[in-house]
């Protein structure tokens, strides 16, 4: 386990994950030819739909193996191969669960930024990603061969606009068409790439020259000041004016990136080839092993409120985290997993701590992206596949019986956007039941319902590109031919003030009769914070076996909306009281009882409507921001700040999602197709009362109104 590497490579969209993730698995020797993604012939971008848009839609893993030259440039380690596991994740927004269920089960991870652009919005996004998970990192500045690329500038906005603690370790050569090579500051030596090899492998390291040795001795004091300020072993030996050997220095790095206290930065370029190799060598060097990180911890099954350490080992009972479900056309669903204890080998029996269910694993398969290779055992640190489960979700716990344990599973925000489906033809219906069912299961931020109130098949997802990819699937890989409908978005409601509700619900038909009465208020919860029901009934007003009933009727309530039957976000109901009659108060008239009292108080609560607000950057040459501005003011747009690099404008804004459908097209006519612009979700925001009134005029919501 010490030699083995669980990363992920991460960035903003367009940042160059795929070609470094390309480039590496060359360099490794997995592959014998260099792919290109604007060719769409890349390994880990496998998919149709990814070599048709050039983009990464689903993160896929494969494992590559690597030793460290013995050429000059110091290193930690060196001998056997190292074994690296590579999970390649998106950068679109849309597809931002990849990235989350990546990040929790990775160990370390190579977050790519382009040496032009900087720190982008998902750049932000999937750093907050790694840090919730509390992944060390380290980091590559990217595209060091552009017009305008900037090493300096690139950390500085690391360090403003992340907090990052980054200091460089590989300082570029020269930028632009001038980029020849990297300095290894630790060692002091130029790596320097031979312009006549086209494939980069030749490269010689040499020593500095006088220009080059006042750049590297800066960095190199920069970076022990900085680790000092740190590290004890490394303050000892600033305070007493001895030197810092390299290997030291390397040594105290590797503490400080684990502990999540520094980020190490490499500069280069993948596209050209030049700079991939040490940051393969800093993977090593200083990204953890599973045995350098903390010990996963779980719950034990009948005691949730306790946590127990599950410590990566071969020889305990076998822990395991599912955290990707893929159906694979040749051998069915596929999980994907990470084991943190024990060894799994083939035909044996797991159980499912969430569910209980008994799980016999029939193949194990280790996966190079879409190609998969049967083992007969895997162990502790490896991240693999199973095959032959029924009953496992994403983020599911696989467990011997002997130590029945529930991992934390990873977290995923909600869709933002929905629309209407349904099948073109008769036949299409099962198979288009089916592909949703399979596609869901695959992606927990892919939903798909019926709605009660108009029947319609609706599927609701984090975009429109989420969703266009979702229908794109249904017709290639489920070979169903569906009809869709407008794009419909995720409002939600809320209350502004405090109300009082105070309903009844008596039916008398003779014989006995239904009778329940309650009390409520309800008042804004703190913002998000989310619903929140107080029982505060005192005396016996409403017996202790209807309280159950009352919260219930309060739940659907709140589920259903009262304005425009969305659901309500943020609102505190507390129940104050009510009545009962001896023979007539039955669960059903509780209930119903509480439904019309908190209808009764929200219309006298200030109810609003709240839609999403997406944070977007527009990236757009000079002559073309005033009319990219307008365009975001006809759109309901706050322009939060103007940047400007290099005659290029960098436009902040705040913009609801209904107004931003269509936008690409719009943005490239307005800029002659030289603008670009990346979103992500924001906030939740109030809509204004005009919207609100056309919203509802035109029947855009699932509401029959009140």
């Amino acid at each position: 386990m010490e030699r083995t590497r669980n990363i992920g490579i991460a960035a903003h969209i367009d940042a160059g994950k795929t070609t470094t993730t390309e480039r590496i698995l060359f360099y490794t020797g997995l592959i014998h030819r260099m792919g290109e993604v604007h060719d769409g012939n890349t390994v880990t971008d496998w998919m149709e739909q990814e070599k048709e848009r050039g983009i990464t839609i689903t993160s896929a893993a494969i494992t590559c193996f690597w030793t460290q030259r013995p050429d000059g440039v110091l290193k930690s380690f060196e001998g056997a191969p190292f074994r690296i596991n590579i999970i390649d994740t998106p950068g679109h927004v849309d597809f931002t669960a990849e990235v989350e269920r990546s990040m929790r089960v990775l160990d370390g991870a190579v977050a790519v930024f382009c040496g032009v652009a900087g720190v982008q919005p998902q750049s932000e996004t999937v750093w907050r990603q790694a840090t919730k998970y509390n992944v060390p990192r380290i980091a590559f500045v990217n595209k060091m061969d552009r017009v305008g690329a900037n090493f300096e500038n690139a950390v500085e906005e690391m360090r403003c606009k992340l907090g990052a603690y980054a200091y460089p370790v590989m300082i570029p050569i020269g930028s632009e068409d001038q980029l020849s090579g990297v300095i290894d500051v630790v060692s002091q030596k130029a790596i320097v790439y031979d312009d006549s090899d086209p494939l980069g492998v030749e490269y010689s390291v040499n020593e500095l020259t006088e220009e080059q040795a006042i750049r590297a001795q800066s960095a190199l004091d920069q970076l022990i000041a900085a680790i000092a300020d740190k590290d004890d072993e490394i303050a000892e030996l600033v305070i007493d004016d001895k030197p810092v050997e390299p290997v030291v220095l390397k040594a105290a790095i590797r503490r400080l990136t684990c502990g999540l206290e520094l980020v190490p930065v490499i500069g280069g370029s993948a596209f050209k080839k030049k700079g991939v190799q040490p940051l393969v060598d800093a993977i090593i060097d200083y990204l953890p092993s599973p045995l350098d990180v903390p010990a996963m911890q779980a719950h034990p099954v009948n005691d949730v409120e306790s946590l127990v350490n599950v410590e990566a080992r071969d020889d305990g009972e076998f822990c395991g985290l599912a955290f990707k479900l893929w159906t694979d056309p040749f051998v069915g669903k596929l999980v994907f997993f990470r084991v943190y204890r024990g060894c799994l080998k083939k035909n044996s029996v797991l159980l499912n701590t969430v569910n209980g269910k008994k799980e016999r694993i029939s193949r194990v398969l280790m996966i190079q992206a879409d190609k998969r290779t049967d083992v007969d055992a895997i162990y502790a640190g490896d991240i693999a596949a199973i095959v032959g489960v029924r009953h496992v979700a994403t983020g599911h716990t696989l467990c011997s019986k002997g130590d029945q344990v529930m991992l934390e599973p990873p977290t995923f925000p909600e869709p933002v956007i929905s629309m209407a489906i349904e099948p073109r033809t008769t036949a299409d219906r099962d198979k288009l039941s089916d592909g949703l069912k399979r596609l869901s299961d695959e992606d927990p931020t892919f939903k798909c319902f019926t709605n009660e109130e108009t029947g319609q098949l609706i599927i609701a997802g984090m975009g429109e590109l989420h969703l266009e990819i979702i229908r794109d699937r249904l017709l290639k890989e489920f070979k169903v031919d569906a009809n869709a409908g407008n794009p419909q978005i995720a409002y939600r409601e809320t209350i502004t003030k405090a109300a009082r509700g105070d309903e009844k619900f008596i039916r008398q038909t003779g014989g006995k009769g239904q009778y329940g009465h309650v009390i409520i208020s309800i008042e804004p919860n703190e913002f998000g914070k989310g619903n929140e029901i107080v029982d505060e009934v005192v005396g016996g007003e409403i017996p202790k076996e209807f309280i159950s009933s009352v919260i219930s009727g309060l739940e659907e309530s709140v589920a259903g909306g009262v304005l425009a039957a969305y659901p309500m976000v943020d609102v505190k109901m507390t129940i104050l009281g009510g009545s009962f009659h001896d023979v007539d108060s039955t669960e059903l008239a509780y209930k119903m009882a509480a439904i019309f009292a908190f209808r009764e108080a929200a219309k006298e609560a200030g109810m609003i409507l709240l839609e999403p607000v997406m944070k977007v950057e527009v990236s757009t040459p000079d002559e073309y921001q005033g009319d990219v501005l307008g365009d975001l003011n006809r759109r309901r747009g706050k322009i939060v700040n103007i940047d400007s690099k290099q005659q290029v404008a960098l436009v902040n804004a705040e913009v609801p999602l209904s107004e931003m459908f269509g936008y690409s097209t719009a943005v490239r006519s307005l800029s002659k197709g030289r603008a670009s612009y990346s979103m992500e979700p924001l906030k939740f925001d109030e809509v204004p009362q005009g919207i609100v009134d056309t919203i509802l005029d035109t029947g855009q919501s699932y509401a029959v109104r009140a």
